[in-house]
């Protein structure tokens, strides 16, 4: 099932998300729904807070791009990178909750990460590229950070008439968007 995708205004994306306990029937669904929500953005990422859920899951997919068309489908659970290195890169970045926003924002380009699976079987594993990106930029969600909050200030002030417009309504999204209560301040 297609779910509304929260937005930048929503405080459940500013706050820390809680640890699963185990896989049940309605985490089951949960990642069914967020998959086909991420499909449907189309996305390929997304993390619990995005859909109004203050859980540590996340889903990725970037089987859609060229040079990973032979990835899997990931359901990460519980997520923490143990290390990071390779390296920084620079690269844009956008996000479903913030529709119309992007800005260059530095990363590990290598991340070693324990987590759980949909079985919740622990797991590590080493990524590097753009499976590194997603899973970090996805990762950030669950601990209530976005991707503006990791911009330089130049590219800050690039981005912030399009995160004005984001909080007052004047923004469009090819996707369902939950409207968000309040505003959050912005840092």
């Amino acid at each position: 099932m297609i779910v509304p995708i929260t937005l930048y205004s929503d405080e459940v994306l500013h706050r820390k998300a809680l640890p699963i306990e185990g896989v049940d029937a309605d985490i089951e669904e949960l990642v069914g729904s967020m998959f086909e929500t991420m499909y449907n953005a189309p996305g390929i990422g997304l993390a619990a807070p995005q859909v109004g859920r203050s859980l540590q899951l996340l889903v990725v997919d970037i089987s859609c791009m060229k040079e990973y068309a032979g990835a899997k489908p990931m359901v990460v659970i519980n997520p923490r990178i143990i290390a990071s290195g390779g390296g920084y890169l620079a690269m844009e970045e956008g996000c479903l909750s913030l529709p119309g926003v992007q800005g260059d924002v530095v990363r590990p380009a290598t991340i070693n990460l324990q987590y759980r699976d949909e079985h919740f079987e622990e797991r590590t594993g080493e990524f590097s590229g753009m499976f590194a990106r997603v899973l970090q930029h996805e990762i950030d969600h669950l601990e209530g950070r976005l991707f503006v909050d990791r911009l330089k200030k130049r590219e800050m002030r690039r981005a912030k008439k399009d995160l004005d417009a984001l909080v007052s309504g004047r923004f469009s999204a090819s996707y369902p968007v939950a409207s968000a209560p309040v505003a959050v301040a912005q840092a």
